[in-house]
């Protein structure tokens, strides 16, 4: 997670949690209420064990929450193989992200409302600044 989020800048620079989206070992239920927290709390969220061939719809759950939940332009990278020759890495939004756009090797990090998408030459970066707005 980590290291993805190095490959594309800095998602992960102010508070963030890790959720494994395995049901398992815990209900898919309990898995659902942590994203919406976590969304509500405004953190920057890692997704881990997005979606596998016996679990292909937790995922899309996870999605379907973050929809509920954020804004459409919430920034969302998908982290492939991150560190092999098969690494690819694709930011978007959370209107444009799909379900398909992860596998087991995947992670996926979800930026907070205050993520923002650099331009630069060749790629484009990912912040996310460290100071929160005033309420």
């Amino acid at each position: 997670m980590l290291a993805a989020a190095a490959r594309i800048g800095a998602p992960l620079g102010h508070d963030f949690c890790a959720i494994n989206l395995s049901d398992n070992l815990k209900p898919a239920e309990t898995i659902r209420h942590r994203i919406r927290h976590a969304a509500l709390g405004g953190f920057a969220m890692g997704f881990y064990n997005p979606r596998s061939a016996s679990r292909p719809d937790g995922f899309a759950r996870a999605l379907d929450v973050l929809r509920e939940t954020c804004e459409p332009e919430r920034i969302v990278i998908f982290a492939r193989a991150v560190s092999t020759p098969q690494e690819e890495i694709t930011v978007t939004t959370l209107a444009e992200a799909r379900d398909t756009m992860a596998d087991m090797r995947t992670v996926v990090l979800v930026g907070n409302p205050e993520t923002r998408r650099i331009a630069g030459k060749g790629r484009d970066w990912v912040y996310t600044p460290r100071s929160w707005p005033a309420l």
